[in-house]
């Protein structure tokens, strides 16, 4: 097998809330296989760091803030992306929000509008906006990454898990309607993985001992284990796999509850 299956030369790719965690992982594993990566976070600094972390590892990337649930910053983060480095092959749209933790009548209307707008317009937005050079050099792939909350119902996470799953519906969609221009569009839904994002899941000892407890490979997922699933999606691997949900979550969804 050519390692080349798995590599990303001469591709861009564009992931959002790439400054830490998971998105972090995928930047700095995509650079590693050849790409070319744009940084995007709301601030700064934190993704300057990335950068020259994949920099001297020999990487090439940039960094250009977002806010995503402002769509004059998402058009500016692409038209920026193809002003640095003239296309964007690859988008990844990890970027999300979880304000409301608890049962689902205490979802507030801001709440509910401000979750939609930031884990599901966003990404509408992003996609429309690479759809175009995507569509005309018919090779893309876009990838969300969603949650297995979008796949069973959670007394906890309730508002994010139907942002994740609206995100799958819309995944499915424009895989349908944009795969004759070549462009994949997949999800990863990702278990309870360590990050500052989900801390507030694990960081209680008891509450992780239980999570591993039904977790078949009996640990919780690292940045890294979503990175290589993200790499598939990305690659020559994956060319023919579109509209599909991989869900990896160390096999806690195959058990019955």
């Amino acid at each position: 097998m050519s390692l080349s299956l798995f590599g990303l030369a001469g591709k861009v790719a564009v992931i959002t809330g790439s400054s830490r965690g998971i998105g972090r992982a995928m930047a700095e594993i995509f650079a590693e296989a050849g790409a070319k990566v744009v940084i995007s976070a709301r601030n700064l600094e934190p993704c300057e760091e990335v950068v020259a972390a994949i920099k001297a590892k020999g990487g090439e990337a940039t960094a250009i803030t977002c806010r995503i649930s402002d769509k004059a910053q998402c058009e500016h983060l692409i038209a920026k992306a193809n002003e640095a480095y003239g296309k964007v092959d690859i988008l990844v749209c990890n970027a999300a929000i979880n304000p409301h933790h608890g049962p689902i009548d205490g979802i507030t209307d801001e709440v509910f509008e401000r979750m939609m707008v930031n884990n599901v317009q966003s990404n509408f937005w992003l996609s429309k906006l690479v759809k175009p050079g995507m569509a005309a050099r018919k090779d893309g792939s876009i990838i969300y990454i969603i949650s297995v909350a979008a796949l069973h119902a959670t007394l906890e996470l309730p508002m994010y898990g139907i942002t994740k799953a609206a995100d799958y519906a819309l995944c499915r969609n424009l895989a349908a309607a944009w795969g004759p221009d070549g462009i994949r569009v997949n999800c990863i839904a990702p278990g309870l993985v360590e990050t500052q994002f989900a801390r507030v899941l694990y960081e209680d000892p008891a509450r992780r001992a239980a999570r591993e407890a039904v977790t078949p490979l009996r640990r919780l997922g690292v940045p890294a284990d979503i990175a290589g699933p993200a790499l598939l999606l990305a690659s020559p691997a994956g060319a023919f796999i579109t509209g599909h949900i991989l869900t990896v979550d160390g096999g806690t969804s195959i058990q019955a509850r």
